[in-house]
């Protein structure tokens, strides 16, 4: 739960921190903004990373690969928005798409684990103090597989 509490609040941190950047009058005061924006960037970066080993533990690897995809998307996304739109414009889209990411990420679910307004956390073994590994389900991968 508090992993999935840091990425909602540094993505929210993020977003706000973009949308005052595009109203900022003055280069010191862009800069100064412009540097705890990209320090929430980072912070953000990393908590997805933090997250994606409980989404599916044997496949983290991919999993990886789709958080790093993602990243790449919204790059050029964002890239050609800033090349068809107004600067200020673009910062506007580019700061409630954040904010908004920041809002979906409450609705994160990962099984075995609360999400951040409800369920509950999965017993751990007092044996091993971690959770298992899922075995695999025969019937789910036939369906996979045909």
């Amino acid at each position: 739960r508090g992993r999935l509490w840091t990425q909602t609040i540094f993505l929210a941190c993020e977003g706000a921190l973009v949308l005052v950047f595009a109203n900022s009058n003055s280069l010191g005061g862009a800069i100064v903004i412009m540097v705890f924006f990209s320090l929430f960037v980072q912070a953000a970066e990393g908590s997805s990373y933090g997250i994606v080993p409980y989404v599916d533990p044997p496949n983290t690897g991919s999993i990886s690969g789709i958080v790093g995809a993602g990243g790449n998307t919204g790059a050029v996304g964002f890239g050609m928005g800033f090349r068809q739109l107004d600067y200020k414009e673009a910062f506007l889209i580019m700061g409630f798409s954040i904010l908004g990411s920041s809002l979906l990420s409450v609705f994160i679910n990962i099984k075995g684990y609360s999400a951040l307004f409800w369920g509950e956390d999965q017993v751990v073994s007092k044996e091993t103090g971690t959770l298992a590994v899922p075995e695999q389900n025969d019937e789910d991968a036939a369906d996979v597989n045909a």
